[in-house]
This record gives C-alpha cells, sequence and structure tokens, in this order.
C-alpha cells in the first residue's frame, strides 16, 4: 500500500480497514485475524508468580505465559501480553481487546455464559493459609474469620458457597467466612497476611503453588488443612466473537502438547519443591 495517500484517501482506507475488522468479528473468525495479522494477544495476569508476573527486566514470564507463548508458536504467529483485572477477563465480551485468556481460568457455569473453554491444560489444588502465628490451628477455625481472596476468583466463589465447575472433582465447602476481603490479586492478599494474624485478615485461599512460592520466598505463611478443592484450568475464549476454527486450533495444539510432554516439561520447569525436586502440585497431562 502506497504511503502517499492523500488526507482524504487515507481516511477512507482507514475506515474500510475498520469495517473490515468489525466483520471479521461478527463473522466469528478470530482465527483468520490472527493470522493475517501475524500475533496471538493473550490476556494473562501480571502479578501472580509463578503462573504469570513481571520480572525484573520488565518482561512476562512464569507457567501460563510459557504455555501461552507455545501456543502462539504452534499457531505460527508471534505472541503478545495483555495484563487486564481478572474481572474484565472473565466478564467476557471482549470486543477485539484480546484473543484468548491463557491465564488458569476454571471453567464455571457463569463464566460458560460469556466464555468458551475449548481446552483443560492442567489440574491444580486450592488451599487456605493463615500467618505462621495465628492461633487457628484447623479449618473449621476460620468459620466466622475474616478470608482474603482474589476478587471474580474461583476461590471467592468457594468462600460465597456458589462454585459450580465444569468437569471438576467432587468437593465440600469447609470454610464459612464471616466476611470476604476479595482484593485485585492474591499478592495483595499475601502481603496483607504476612503484617500479622488478624490485622488485615485471617487467612487466605488461593492455589497451592501460589501460597507455596510464597512460603519459599519467606512470607511467615502455612498451609491450613488439606486442599480445599481441585480445579481445572483452561484456555478461554470470548463468545462475543465466537469462532469455531479458533476453539478447535487450541484443542489441537493443547492435546499434541500433551501428548509429546511440553505441559509436563514446562510443570516440571515452573513448580518445585524447595531442594529443586518437582512437586505435584500442579497436574499437566
Amino acid at each position: 500500500m502506497s504511503i502517499k495517500l492523500g488526507f482524504k484517501k487515507s481516511s477512507i482506507a482507514i475506515t474500510a480497514l475498520l469495517l473490515s475488522i468489525g466483520m471479521t468479528a461478527k463473522a466469528g473468525v478470530v482465527y483468520d485475524y490472527i493470522k493475517n495479522n501475524n500475533e496471538l494477544m493473550i490476556a494473562t495476569d501480571a502479578n501472580w508468580a509463578p503462573f504469570s508476573y513481571i520480572n525484573d527486566a520488565g518482561e512476562m514470564e512464569g507457567f501460563d505465559v510459557d504455555v501461552g507463548r507455545e501456543i502462539a508458536k504452534r499457531m505460527g504467529v508471534e505472541a503478545r501480553f495483555i495484563t487486564p483485572d481478572w474481572g474484565v477477563i472473565t466478564a467476557g465480551n471482549w470486543n477485539m481487546r484480546w484473543d484468548v485468556s491463557v491465564g488458569s481460568m476454571t471453567p464455571t457455569e457463569s463464566r460458560s455464559e460469556v466464555l468458551n473453554f475449548p481446552a483443560v491444560y492442567y489440574y491444580t489444588p486450592a488451599a487456605f493459609a493463615v500467618h505462621v502465628d495465628s492461633p487457628v490451628t484447623t479449618l473449621a477455625g476460620l468459620n466466622g474469620k475474616n478470608i482474603c481472596t482474589t476478587a471474580s476468583s474461583t476461590w471467592e466463589m468457594y468462600l460465597e458457597g456458589n462454585l459450580n465447575m465444569l468437569n471438576a472433582p467432587a468437593f465440600k465447602y469447609k470454610v464459612t467466612p464471616g466476611t470476604i476481603t476479595a482484593l485485585a490479586d492474591g499478592h495483595t492478599c499475601l502481603d496483607d497476611t504476612r503484617l500479622g494474624p488478624g490485622v488485615r485478615n485471617d487467612g487466605i485461599i488461593d492455589s497451592v503453588p501460589m501460597i507455596q512460592g510464597a512460603i519459599e520466598d519467606g512470607y511467615p505463611i502455612k498451609f491450613l488443612g488439606d486442599p480445599a478443592f481441585y480445579e481445572p484450568l483452561s484456555i478461554a475464549t470470548d463468545k462475543g466473537n465466537d469462532d469455531p476454527e479458533l476453539d478447535a486450533e487450541i484443542a489441537r495444539i493443547i492435546t499434541e502438547m500433551q501428548k509429546d510432554y511440553t505441559l509436563t516439561t514446562l510443570s516440571m520447569k515452573w513448580f518445585k519443591n524447595a531442594d529443586g525436586s518437582s512437586n505435584d502440585y500442579t497436574i499437566a497431562y
């Protein structure tokens, strides 16, 4: 395309391009748009180590980031990461602001109203934790207490007693909180918990790898009781721009990554015990 277009011709060309993008979204051919632009826009968290976070060099890294990059590589396009708030991602109606979510999202009945879940890529347990000096020693001891967790998360749904996961192992509600403190991300809950028992919360609920990573980083917290539930974690796409071709391609790639042990290798890379041995907190199959 010539760059010597006049203002009027440029405006017409830009308008035509925007109309083309809008028609593409409405027609449900997001995958073609991704291929034509040679870029997969991936939504994930910016502050959720070891799954996804910004390192000291200002770069995105983590398990989900590596999975997202591998999906883009196998599509034959470049990966670009977007870091909106979790509640914005789970709300759906993305309007082409990003193409997929690779952010350890649990498929639930409520989310399935606005999102598609083309492929589960691993399972992981969720658990409660308290400050090491907490007088609470059992899960029952958290009943009526102030529990902190990430807003719009499955952990918040669990605390509210309305967690309806799709294709997940059975579980029971083991804690009935008095107050739920829902914050933007799990690390904020961890930072509040480290201040001491009862200062800002009486305990937290999050993924086991997240809590374990904080313990290994020196946070004065400890696990409380057995895992509350095990959740399937899935890639998500937007029902507002429904594209069966994109969903089928994601499902194909994840199946391929399972069969050639790429997901297992990435799991072993990111989820280890303090001595460097692998753990079973996260199961990539």
